[in-house]
């Protein structure tokens, strides 16, 4: 059986337009789950589509200062997000995981506990440990390096970060088991009361915290 993933593409020009037009924001952090909240995109994770893939076209018109996660960036992609002062992550989602996140509404709805995002496949470890890719297995100490190795590489100056209005938001990371922005895993969404039900049993948040 072939473990080859297929990723939706996405160009920096699109990308720059959502923005421009609301369909996106930018002032919370950016993964699969806000992109596919505009309604322009469809993934299957039972097709083998492993997220978002972002190209080229259109990387000399973005402007935008957006903290994002998608699952395979090149290096020129990369230098154009982090030259306007913003932060790109790759990461990897498990079926499981991505099907969560595609339809938030809907699985939040079943009732049951966020799971944990797994971690990648073997042949793509290497991928997401390489802080050249920005991957979110790599260190975060070599992931700043290389941002300013890239900045030398390409003529600019990395934005002060601390400066921004955003810096929180810029600077949020996920833990690499978890699926959405702000919600952990064990966490149950009630969407009809509108609570967010924690565990409270030791072994049950060590389960999920493993």
């Amino acid at each position: 059986m072939s473990l080859k993933l297929s990723y939706t593409p996405l160009c920096m020009g699109k990308l720059q337009m959502m923005i421009d037009t609301n369909r996106l924001r930018c002032d919370v952090p950016v993964d699969v789950t806000q992109l596919m909240a505009t309604g322009l995109f469809s993934i299957s994770p039972q097709q083998k589509e492993g997220g978002f893939m972002l190209e080229n076209e259109g990387i000399d018109h973005f402007k935008a200062t957006i903290n994002i996660e998608v699952q395979w960036a090149n290096e020129a992609v990369i230098a154009s997000v982090e030259r306007n002062g913003g932060f790109i992550t790759t990461a990897y989602f498990d079926p499981l995981s991505l099907t969560a996140a595609i339809k938030p509404v809907e699985f939040f709805g079943r009732g049951i506990a966020i799971p944990r995002r797994m971690l990648p496949p073997q042949h793509l470890i290497d991928y997401y440990s390489d802080p050249k890719n920005r991957g979110y297995l790599a260190d975060p100490a070599e992931v700043a390096r290389e941002r300013f190795l890239l900045a030398q590489k390409y003529g600019y100056e990395l934005p002060d970060v601390n400066a921004s209005p955003n810096k929180d938001i810029l600077l949020e990371r996920k833990d690499p088991r978890q699926i959405f922005f702000g919600l952990e895993p064990g966490w149950v969404v009630n969407l009809k009361d509108k609570v967010i039900l924690k565990p409270t049993d030791p072994e049950l948040k060590e389960h999920f915290a493993s």
